[in-house]
């Protein structure tokens, strides 16, 4: 079994900006539903189908494969729902760890998270000084949720 532990994050200034080029990330969700998540994702030129489990702590299970571009592209345009994530992911080192920062486009535009992958729940890392606030357990964060309730249609940070 695979799985995930990862912690989440709202960043409280740019100083992780410069730190790392950016790659572009399209993603859509074929199944999005709380137990169950199945993603589609374009990473740059690459592509891959994620199955995911329902979280429990910090952790859920995580499936991933690589498949074919031009697969992705297709189900991303016709079975996706919408609509889609689009970001832009920078992987920055910190003292032992990579911190995935994404900065979210179209109708997420103006969301910023940083998420760090973690070995066991309880492992303790070095939180760099751009970090803010933590938002694991806040499911309204989870890109599956922000298909659902875009950040742009938030109000007061609701």
């Amino acid at each position: 079994m695979a799985l995930e532990i990862e912690r989440k994050f709202l960043l409280k200034n740019d100083g992780w900006r410069g730190l790392a080029e950016g790659l572009p990330i399209w993603q859509g969700y074929l199944n999005s539903a709380r137990e169950r998540t199945v993603r589609v994702r374009t990473v740059g030129r690459t592509a891959f189908l994620t199955v995911k489990g329902e979280q429990k702590g910090f952790s859920r299970e995580e499936y991933e494969y690589a498949i074919p571009f031009a697969d992705a592209a297709a189900m991303l345009e016709r079975m996706a729902e919408r609509p889609l994530i689009e970001k832009v992911r920078y992987r920055i080192p910190f003292e032992g760890f990579v911190w995935e920062i994404d900065e979210f486009k179209g109708e997420n535009a103006g969301l910023v998270l940083a998420e760090v992958e973690l070995a066991a729940e309880d492992q303790l890392f070095a939180r760099p000084d751009w970090l803010g606030q933590e938002v694991t357990h806040d499911l309204r964060y989870y890109n599956a949720n922000l298909v659902r309730h875009p950040f742009s249609r938030w109000v007061d940070g609701a």
